[in-house]
């Protein structure tokens, strides 16, 4: 009998890519989605869909059946007044769900962190799984929120739990349908929205590779390890200009001083958000982008095999799927 996994996130970027890699490999797929979620990055798949939520006490009740669990659901937001929410849904709803797996007797659980809960390396420095940031230094509470929820996956592995963390870095691809901040500046650049850039740095890979690194690290990741989920480190500019080879349009040319929209968000957040103006910058978001944000995955790939598909061909793919299923509907 094919093996039925239970699966957070299904809806959004990663998680819809985990679903097919889940499908294609055979296994059966059961699937929990909030009820004001959409999931149209599921229909047409063969999957099992139950309507809850991950601070849900009776969550176990869902996962009955299931013998492993992919838990890649998380709240994502740069804006600095999403604190409680990100606390709830991040550090909480992790801390729920790893004990309904108890409950329920899951035997692994592949937990999707990401090089957020890792931090940044000095002056761009280039780290892996054995740096860590002092949390107090990760920059805005998403970060902070993915590390505190790390914490709740080792200490549930401490307990005896079978869990492996994988923490993917910048994916690209189709089915980014939010869009992340990656996708959005796809976006942004194929409307030519785009004039000018900041100087930062990125590790980017492709969120088909993420996701088959979901289920090698449930095949061969060790319990309590965690494993980059990355490839290519490029500064905003190269992907960039590799975006302007792929579709045939201008890249920017100019860059943006790091005050100018560090100015602009602060006045944003501090002084119009709480006049009830919707902030457009979040200040989190462009503190980070002071700090490129490197990592080497040659954990994953030495130990669990993870492609390392072609940057060029992600992005190809991801301005294919936001030309077909965003831009011209």
């Amino acid at each position: 009998m094919a093996i039925r996994a239970f699966l957070t996130g299904g809806t959004g970027f990663i998680g819809a890519n985990v679903a097919r890699s889940l499908l294609n490999a055979g296994y059966e797929v059961r699937a929990l989605v909030r009820p004001q979620s959409s999931w149209e990055n599921l229909q047409g798949l063969e999957v099992e869909i139950v309507r809850g939520d991950l601070n849900d006490p009776e969550l176990h009740r869902s996962l009955k059946g299931c013998r492993v669990l992919f838990h890649v659901a998380a709240h994502y937001s740069l804006w600095q007044a999403d604190r409680a929410v990100l606390h709830q849904s991040n550090v909480l709803g992790t801390r729920n769900i790893l004990a309904a797996a108890r409950k329920a007797r899951i035997e692994r659980t592949v937990y999707t962190s990401s090089v957020a809960a890792i931090g940044v390396g000095e002056g761009g420095k280039v780290v892996d799984e054995t740096y860590q940031s002092p949390p107090e230094k990760l920059v805005g509470y998403y970060k902070k929120s993915k590390y505190f929820a790390e914490q709740e996956a080792l200490n549930a592995a401490r307990l005896g739990q079978d869990v492996v963390i994988v923490n993917p870095s910048t994916p690209i691809g189709p089915w980014d349908i939010k869009p992340t901040p990656t996708g959005d500046i796809i976006l942004r650049f194929l409307r030519r929205q785009m004039p000018a850039y900041v100087n930062t740095g990125l590790n980017f890979v492709d969120v088909r590779d993420v996701a088959q690194g979901h289920l090698l690290a449930l095949e061969k990741g060790k319990t309590r390890d965690r494993y980059i989920l990355g490839n290519q480190n490029l500064t905003l500019k190269a992907l960039l200009d590799k975006l302007a080879r792929i579709t045939g349009l201008p890249a920017p040319r100019t860059t943006v001083p790091i005050c100018l929209p560090l100015a602009v968000a602060w006045i944003d957040e501090c002084l119009l958000a709480p006049l009830g103006k919707t902030p457009s910058v979040p200040l989190d978001g462009v503190r980070m982008s002071q700090h490129p944000m490197y990592y080497d995955a040659a954990k994953a790939v030495g130990e669990l095999g993870l492609p390392q598909s072609e940057i060029d061909v992600a992005l190809k793919d991801a301005t294919n799927w936001f030309e077909q299923f965003v831009l011209h509907r």
